[in-house]
């Protein structure tokens, strides 16, 4: 008994002490990929936000409130240096800022991470979309060019290795064209 049920305790003890192999060649973690569907109010031209406006373009996403705490801009401003470290490859990389409230961020925060798209979501189906381990304001998720949700950093995610994973996955797609 005890010899069918090891792999099973060995693989819930690797996901639970985030012990991932050697081989592995992505830091994020992979969700399965999926459309994401709903909407979500452009704060800054009082638009209409859909998903197919993602397209053509690698999205990094996070979510949070529009009061924005010290976590908060530490994620705005990895998701910045993580585009700009991409050299001539950044205009490939969009930033968006998904706000799970009613709170409008303050100037200065908008114009620190200027360029960063500000979504309104709080009533939105497009909120619901994103997975998270515990909160969404956790994580930093990627959104490929076609619209498709399909990886998420964890908490305090290590910025290097975010820019490697997106790194990759633009040279990647790259080839792809």
């Amino acid at each position: 008994m005890l010899a069918m049920l090891s792999p099973v305790i060995a693989s819930y003890f690797f996901h639970v002490l985030e012990i991932r192999p050697e081989g592995t060649v992505n830091y994020g973690e992979l969700l399965e990929i999926k459309p994401l569907k709903g909407q979500a109010l452009n704060i800054e031209n009082n638009t209409i936000f859909r998903p197919r406006n993602m397209h053509g373009k690698w999205s990094l996403v996070t979510i949070d409130s529009g009061q924005c705490n010290e976590y908060c801009q530490k994620k705005l401003y990895q998701m910045r240096q993580v585009r700009l470290v991409q050299n001539t490859e950044k205009d490939r990389v969009e930033r968006i800022w998904l706000i799970d409230d009613h709170n409008v961020p303050d100037q200065d925060i908008k114009n620190e991470y200027e360029g960063t798209v500000l979504l309104s979501g709080k009533d939105s189906d497009l909120l619901n979309e994103f997975p998270a381990v515990l909160s969404q304001h956790d994580h930093i998720y990627v959104v490929d060019p076609m619209g498709n949700l399909m990886m998420r950093f964890p908490k305090d995610a290590d910025p290097t290795k975010i820019s490697k994973d997106i790194k990759h996955l633009l040279k990647l797609s790259h080839l792809e064209h």
